[in-house]
């Protein structure tokens, strides 16, 4: 029996097998079995040529497009980022992926249209392997979806999620810990509801057989092995309707509702026309918010603010992020710096290394000559 056939038969039995106390342990083997012969199968796809794509980053931050094919991503890419006349293309043996740079702010925002993808993505169809490896560099997934079409989010998700992309959340409080004896032992926190023999059950099919354990947070099997096997990506990610100028008023509430139907407020996505040019200062704005961006005004010796270029750093960054993205040699001649603005108590507070900075403060890095 081929690899195929098997992930067949345990996704089968698995969806087979009611859940209960009693079945958990034997579900979590299941899955960490199919996990396993998946990864597998990957890796054998990979090893024939089909692997190891990736496509250049450029710019503060990179964000994926992703829509099945025709839902208006060109279009949008167009719009957005005045890409047509001089867009380039990553070339790969199955698809092209075409870059656009978004100044939003005086970030440099790299929008990258990959090709539509297909049911099946996953598992390869259409090119969609080395479509879903280039979304997994992103670091913000924007879903284009028609109006009319609003159930293209859940294939969407699906494909995504079986290529190992975690949407809009983090990645789970799993740590396992390697020893040379006595077997697995688990320790959990407050409130997990797995039982011991479930999570033991799931290392096993993974290779342990003395582990240390230690779950931090309430999980299900699925998490448990996403944790185990640790190497899924985490994204967030934002929702964009498009055609919104196509309906009537009478239509909106149903639209509202598939949305609802799918734990996406209606509030929060954002309604565009790509071909009429509207609503897109609102996914602009949006697409920065989601990205965490912050810009930071250097205060130049003899030159004073530049406000024209900022610094883009990541909500978080401290003065120590700035000075490795400044480059040059701050490393060995930083003394302190000074900084007016959101973070600071006051004008020109000196801080040093680990000062965590807000969006427009002004920053002056004072050196050792």
């Amino acid at each position: 029996m081929g690899l195929e056939e098997e992930i067949q038969e345990l996704e089968d039995e698995i969806a087979s097998t009611p859940y209960n106390k009693s079945t958990e342990a034997h579900i979590g083997r299941l899955k960490s079995k199919l996990a396993e012969k998946k990864e597998k199968l990957e890796q054998q796809a990979s090893s024939g040529g089909g692997g190891g794509y990736g496509v250049e980053k450029h710019g503060d931050a990179t964000v994926a497009l992703v829509g099945f094919p025709s839902v208006g991503k060109s279009t949008l890419l167009n719009a957005l980022t005045n890409a047509e006349s001089e867009t380039g293309a990553y070339e790969f043996t199955t698809l092209d992926v075409y870059p656009g740079m978004l100044k939003h702010k005086g970030a440099n925002i790299q929008i990258l249209d990959v090709p539509g993808l297909i049911e099946g993505a996953a598992g390869g169809r259409g090119g969609g392997k080395e479509v879903l490896s280039v979304v997994r560099t992103a670091d913000l997934i924007v879903f284009l979806i028609s109006v009319f079409e609003i159930d293209q989010y859940d294939r969407l998700r699906e494909e995504l999620y079986k290529n190992k992309i975690r949407l809009d959340q983090d990645p789970p409080w799993v740590n396992v810990r390697k020893k040379g004896k006595d077997g697995i032992s688990v320790n959990t926190a407050t409130g997990v509801e797995l039982d011991d023999e479930t999570v033991k059950a799931v290392l096993r099919e993974h290779g342990y057989v003395n582990a240390d354990v230690t779950i931090g947070e309430q999980l299900d099997i699925d998490q448990l092995i996403d944790g185990v096997m640790d190497n899924r990506v985490y994204l967030p990610s934002l929702v964009a309707v498009n055609k919104a100028d196509l309906i009537e008023p009478d239509y909106l509430p149903k639209v509202e509702d598939e949305l609802q139907e799918r734990d996406i407020d209606p509030e929060e996505a954002i309604f565009i026309s790509a071909e009429e040019e509207k609503g897109l200062d609102s996914l602009t704005e949006r697409i920065w918010e989601e990205l965490g961006l912050i810009r930071i005004y250097m205060d130049k010796p003899g030159r004073g603010v530049d406000r024209e270029e900022p610094l883009i750093l990541r909500e978080g960054d401290t003065v120590d992020d700035a000075c490795e993205k400044l480059g040059g040699s701050f490393d060995e001649r930083f003394r302190f710096a000074r900084v007016t603005g959101p973070s600071a108590k006051h004008d020109e507070q000196q801080v040093g290394r680990d000062h965590e900075l807000a969006d427009e403060d002004i920053l002056r890095i004072v050196a050792n000559r």
